[in-house]
């Protein structure tokens, strides 16, 4: 009997697994328009909505009365409506404020800019209301609390003991998207697990089909929080075996090149760097230098803040491909640092005897077609350039190793693009972005990582100071006195010009793009500095929006001295090196991330002279953005600003990438989990080892959900 059973229920839950690729239109309460609203939010099969876990919960068991809820505090109160009011203080503000009251007493709760819910709420309705509690003109009140109307005989009893909140859109309410998510769990809630059995049981996890249910309605908020780790550790580990896979079809069916590690040119070169590599500088070169002996296709990546050395390290990986006698290219985000590269190593590769160029968009057409045929019959070992060495007219002899400078900058397929002009090339990749250990295992999970801390020449350092617009003048006394005494200074900000609307700012905190302050741009800074506050004083510009040959030249005027302030966007962020600038002014502070400021300040300070960075910030004392900025002004370790920034904003935000097959994170918190990405890591590392092709029976299904999140992310190799 029990056998005859067990095969139409094997049977069901497959179909009910199957249905997960289903549109949500099979669902019930799912019509054509709210459909549509749900696509809007990125849900448009059973599997998407499901996988839409709430991003807080009402916990109903410990609800507050008004008198009793501290101030300073996050509280849920449920209370009746006394008074609706909406407000009109401004043309474009519309205001909505709540009067609440029980036994106890009133809270005021306001909403900006939603005037809907002065028609959506009436007098009498009892109302859940959860947010921070703050006091003023006498009573307790909340800005922006989530609501919700509970049913007309105020009893929270209706609802699960702890109400999800899901992030919902125009279309879906709160309410609609419980009952939705209701009906798909009932429907089709009971699937097959895609995670082996033994992983489940080594980590301790829920099963898929418990997750699913707790994680959107859980009976207490120990089950929703246990049901969320589950499936972040499943977003986690489709994410490293989607890496493993793109690796595994990008090295298919090559050669790696064993590169000489102790040749002649190395030798050459490490005698003619004007120092001594210090200890952890030896170490990554040892690292690197192993990789590139091996019987494997090296994948690292080079891990170092500002300052720290790592250009003269990937030096030594260059001289061992000229010591093979094969061909290297090194490839930076922007023509200035191609050139910076070039500056700086090129003597040291002449005194080497290994030959090297530089390709940029600037590179004449005449010197460009010298370098291609000279790259091509194999005379050039080494080529600097930006994405100019991409173009299909520049062709290799023998490209056994790749440089990429801030990786992240690049899209999968220009990395893979570079990498497929030489079958099987050792993949050195650096960065200067601090990368917290867990995000850099999630974002780079392929790769081998080796990491600079100190700094074998600290510089004068760098003083950083938090100011308010009204304390500008400060700041630019600084510049003046800076420039007196013969030093030049930065002027950093966030837009080019006043046309621009702030969308296209890479490192901008998403909530901080509208609202605020006014946005300073580049031009219009400048023409307020020249005609101004500092006429007598020669200011120049650079932005990204430049092309590459004026770029080049403003960076030049500004590196010889001509140019004593230098007014221009992030673009100076990475690699640009000025010892003799000492003072640098941030406008709008707020709007950058901590990764990049503290880049930005690296700028300042790097010869014998200390320097002085002022980021100005209209944000008031106690908000979010003046707390990120006042970790600047107390420490100078990147690394720690780094796990900070991870702490306070998404993993993509602290890169401040845009990039093809950026990867983004729906259910993972890489800070709080962050033992499920170590877990991750050494899982699916393990799993690729032993099943590179997840072909096993039990990989199967592990399989297609890998394929079904991040296919895209080596969908461009594979086509390719």
């Amino acid at each position: 009997m029990g056998e005859r059973l067990a095969i139409p229920t094997a049977a069901e839950r497959v179909q009910r697994t199957c249905a997960l690729s289903d549109s949500v239109s099979r669902l019930r309460y799912v019509s054509g328009a709210r459909e549509a609203a749900l696509g809007r939010l990125g849900i448009r099969r059973v599997r998407d909505l499901l996988l839409h876990v709430p991003h807080r919960y009402l916990d109903f068991t410990r609800v507050t009365k008004i008198a009793y809820a501290d101030v300073g505090s996050d509280a849920t109160v449920v209370a009746t409506v006394d008074r609706v009011n909406l407000k009109r203080p401004k043309p474009r503000l519309q205001i909505v404020e709540l009067s609440v009251v029980d036994e106890t007493g009133v809270l005021v709760a306001t909403f900006f800019r939603q005037p809907w819910i002065a028609e959506q709420v009436k007098v009498g309705d009892v109302v859940a209301l959860s947010g921070k509690v703050t006091f003023g003109y006498g009573f307790r009140q909340m800005k922006a609390p989530f609501y919700e109307v509970v049913d007309s005989a105020g009893q929270a009893g209706g609802y699960a003991r702890v109400l999800p909140v899901h992030p919902v859109g125009e279309g879906v309410s709160a309410s609609w998207m419980r009952r939705i998510v209701s009906s798909a769990l009932a429907d089709v809630g009971d699937v097959a697990d895609w995670l082996p059995a033994r992983l489940s049981a080594q980590r301790g996890l829920m099963t898929l089909g418990r997750a699913l249910r707790d994680v959107h309605f859980p009976p207490s908020t120990a089950a929703a929080r246990q049901a969320r780790r589950r499936l972040a550790y499943d977003e986690l580990l489709c994410l490293q075996l989607a890496l493993l896979t793109r690796r595994r079809i990008e090295l298919a069916g090559v050669e790696p090149t064993r590169h000489v590690t102790d040749g002649p040119h190395q030798r050459a070169l490490l005698a003619a760097l004007p120092f001594e590599l210090t200890d952890e500088q030896r170490r990554a070169a040892d690292e690197i230098l192993a990789d590139m002996s091996a019987p494997h296709v090296m994948n690292r990546l080079l891990l170092g803040d500002v300052g720290t050395g790592k250009t003269a390290v990937a030096a030594v990986a260059l001289a061992a491909a000229a010591d093979t006698g094969t061909q290297a290219a090194v490839m930076a985000p922007t023509s200035v640092l191609a050139r910076q590269y070039a500056e700086k190593l090129g003597p040291v590769l002449d005194a080497a005897h290994v030959s090297w160029a530089l390709l940029t968009g600037a590179t004449p057409a005449d010197e460009r077609t010298l370098t291609e045929g000279s790259v091509a019959r194999g005379e050039t070992s080494v080529v600097f350039g930006t994405t100019a060495l991409l173009s299909d007219d520049l062709e290799f002899s023998a490209l056994t190793l790749v440089v990429i400078d801030e990786q992240h900058r690049f899209g999968v397929d220009q990395r893979a693009a570079l990498r497929r002009k030489g079958a099987g090339a050792d993949l050195l990749a650096m960065t200067a972005t601090p990368i917290p250990r867990t995000l850099a295992l999630s974002l780079y999970g392929d790769v081998d990582l080796s990491r600079i801390r100190r700094r074998p020449r600290a510089g004068a350092g760098v003083t950083t100071r938090v100011i308010s617009p009204s304390s500008l003048d400060l700041a630019w006394g600084a510049v003046r006195d800076a420039v007196a005494a013969g030093h030049q200074a930065y002027v950093i900000c966030a837009l080019v010009d006043d046309a621009d609307d702030g969308s296209a700012l890479e490192d901008v905190p998403e909530p901080l793009r509208s609202g605020g302050s006014r946005v300073r741009s580049a031009v219009s800074t400048l023409a307020e500095l020249r005609s101004q506050v500092m006429p007598d004083v020669s200011s120049d510009l650079l932005t990204g929006r430049m092309s590459a040959a004026e770029k080049d030249l403003a960076m030049e005027r500004f590196r010889s001295g001509r140019t004593q302030v230098l007014v221009a966007t992030t673009v100076v962020e990475v690699g640009v090196d000025v010892p003799n600038a000492t003072a640098m002014v941030v406008l709008n502070a707020d709007r950058f991330g901590l990764a990049t400021l503290h880049q930005l300040r690296g700028r300042v300070g790097r010869g014998d002279t200390s320097g002085t960075v002022f980021l100005c910030c209209a944000a008031k004392k106690e908000s979010r953005a003046r707390e990120r900025l006042a970790a600047l002004e107390a420490t100078s370790d990147g690394f720690e600003l780094a796990e900070l920034d991870l702490r306070l904003r998404h993993e993509g935000e602290v890169l401040g990438y845009r990039q093809s097959g950026g990867v983004s994170l729906e259910i993972s918190d890489l800070d709080a989990d962050r033992d499920l990405v170590e877990a991750a890591h050494v899982d699916a590392r393990a799993i690729a080892e032993d099943d590179p092709r997840l072909a096993a029976p039990d990989h199967r299904a592990l399989a297609l959900e890998v394929r079904d999140r991040f296919g895209a992310y080596f969908d461009e190799l594979e086509r390719a």
